[in-house]
């Protein structure tokens, strides 16, 4: 017969029974350790979360519509003193700069729609001129009046014309478009 230590059946009353084996590299957490960094993992989430609403509420009301000069008009009862942001090319012709008090008026257009724009400050972007047969691009940001008839700007930028657009003027004799500002009618 066989030895009763030898057979399988029977746990063997003389080992400790054996811990789980872990993979290579696996630590055994301790629990008191866990609950620390979720204790301090809490409060860093709470904060975040924090930041952003508050960020969220200061920006609310302050964003900035960028529109083209056509959209901006089909939808003006929408935009009336809110800060916009119209773009479109400056008319030929209508920019005026007044010396008392010091301001520019111009109009800028798009798809046939015309916006005239009062500019209280005495400084415009040296690319901001009215040359023949040159479309400047401008965008200008400000409010649209009450009436949303014209709007009064804080900022206008003028787009520079592309490199190969001031090569064919300055062959055909033409001046830069940040040449000096002339005699205003």
């Amino acid at each position: 017969m066989s030895d009763p230590e030898e057979t399988p059946s029977q746990p063997s009353l003389s080992k400790d029974p054996e811990p789980p084996r872990r993979r290579r590299g696996e630590v055994e957490e301790d629990p008191e350790e866990a609950r620390k960094r979720l204790l301090l993992l809490i409060p860093l989430v709470m904060a975040a979360a924090a930041i952003v609403a508050v960020v969220l509420v200061m920006m609310q009301g302050k964003g900035v519509y960028s529109k083209p000069v056509d959209e901006l008009l089909a939808e003006k009862a929408k935009f009336v003193n809110k800060p916009v942001r119209a773009e479109g090319l400056l008319v030929h012709g209508t920019l005026v700069k007044k010396d008392d008090p010091c301001e520019y008026r111009f109009t800028i257009e798009k798809s046939g729609a015309q916006l005239p724009v009062r500019y209280g400050k005495c400084v415009v972007p040296d690319t901001f001129r009215d040359i023949p047969g040159m479309d400047v691009g401008v965008t200008v940001e400000g409010q649209l009046t009450a009436d949303g008839a014209s709007l009064e700007a804080t900022q206008v930028l003028a787009k520079c014309p592309s490199k190969y657009e001031m090569k064919e003027k300055a062959a055909n004799g033409e001046k830069a478009p940040h040449a000096a500002l002339g005699p205003m009618p």
